[in-house]
């Protein structure tokens, strides 16, 4: 029993175990220092902003306590950790070359982050592929589709990014109307709506309004509606906007045209 206890509290045994337990101590309060930091809310910094600044930073910290965790651990083995750091230059030029996809998918990440290119929450299209951004890692960037697909990409693969949370969105409503009903009323009508829902209507971030008539198609005058939106909204907001028209339309008796078959029967 004097033998296991003299070999379990010798240093080599010992150590790398106290070692991991004291850099697991310090990631944690690392961690909880960096989350109070980044949830500190500030007008200067977007939500999201500080979500992804966040992740960044607590990935960077779980790198750097990995690191010293195996050098503390190499030093009780009794290998030469100062050779290793001075040595620490050659080698990170020989990863450099080994590792260059991963290096430059980690420098591509920095970029996006601090060039404000995209953050975690936003609706981007990247690389052709739509959805929200649901991480923004030191290597890759996670997106989740509307219908929840989610595309796994390198950050060093991604050439194109299309931000729509970077502006407020136009939603957009054209309004098919027969040549037969009475234009002056049908715009009345339509612009008094516009009214109404500039009150109702959430998410709005400017005005609801009627531009006219948009098209001469070839069985119906079209009307376009437009209202400036939050990012992101405007299909909910155009959805909405075509049920009030036609409940408004409904209630006023205005005829909206639809495809008809007209068979014509000739006796000979």
């Amino acid at each position: 029993m004097e033998q296991f206890l003299e070999v379990f509290l010798s240093p080599k045994v010992i150590g790398p175990i106290i070692t991991i337990i004291v850099v697991f101590v310090f990631y944690k309060i690392l961690n909880r220092i960096i989350k109070k930091i980044f949830n500190f809310k500030t007008k200067k910094i977007k939500h999201n902003k500080q979500l992804t600044l966040m992740n960044f930073f607590i990935n960077v910290a779980r790198v750097i306590c990995l690191i010293i965790a195996a050098v503390i651990i190499l030093g009780i083995y009794g290998v030469e950790t100062s050779a290793i750091i001075t040595s620490l230059g050659a080698v990170t030029v020989v990863l450099g070359l080994a590792f260059q996809d991963l290096l430059k998918d980690f420098i591509a990440g920095i970029s996006f982050i601090f060039e404000d290119s995209y953050n975690v929450g936003d609706w981007v299209t990247i690389n052709g592929f739509q959805g929200e951004v649901v991480s923004l890692g030191m290597k890759t960037t996670r997106i989740k589709a509307y219908e929840g697909q989610i595309l796994v990409i390198n950050n060093g693969a991604i050439t194109e990014v299309i931000n729509h949370n970077a502006a407020n969105s136009l939603a957009i409503v054209d309004v098919r109307i027969s040549y037969e009903a009475d234009t002056e009323k049908v715009e009345e009508i339509l612009n008094n709506l516009c009214l109404r829902l500039q009150n109702e209507l959430d998410k709005l971030t400017g005005e609801i309004q009627l531009l006219g008539i948009q098209e001469l198609s070839e069985n119906a005058l079209v009307f376009r509606i437009t209202a400036e939106v939050a990012a992101g909204e405007q299909y909910a907001i155009q959805r909405e906007i075509r049920k009030q028209v036609k409940l408004e339309l409904d209630k006023h008796k205005i005829k909206v045209p639809y495809n008809q078959l007209v068979v014509h029967n000739e006796r000979v």
